[in-house]
């Protein structure tokens, strides 16, 4: 079945990097766009980042552009979040999504926590 499973969260100081992974089994991982989004406890879940299939195509939320970026290992069936120039603000559970056909799946979250 459809797995995704996230990794790379944690606590880092405002201005720090972070690197999360996604990896994804039980489906053809090449043949779909993967995104990635987060939510913040009281606050509807956003996205935050796009990819195609071919990892050429990237789309990001204004509020990450220039910060984060998203990148596939198509080999590896990995999909990538690096985080640069944290922010308090970007503090929140993040998920990884993809849609297969009409059917929607999620990992289950790994926590991102902004603060000195």
């Amino acid at each position: 079945q459809v797995q995704l499973v996230e990794s790379g969260g944690g606590l880092v100081q405002p201005g720090g990097s972070l690197r999360l992974s996604c990896a994804a089994s039980g489906f053809t991982f090449s043949g779909y766009a993967m995104s990635w989004y987060r939510q913040d406890p009281g606050k509807e879940r956003e996205l935050v980042a796009r990819i195609s299939t071919a990892g050429n195509r990237p789309n990001y939320a204004d509020s990450v552009k220039g910060r984060f970026t998203i990148s596939r290992d198509n080999a590896k069936s990995t999909v990538y979040l690096q985080m640069n120039s944290l922010k308090p603000e970007d503090t929140a559970v993040y998920y990884c999504y993809v849609r297969i056909f009409s059917t929607t799946y999620w990992g289950q979250g790994t926590q991102v926590t902004v603060s000195s």
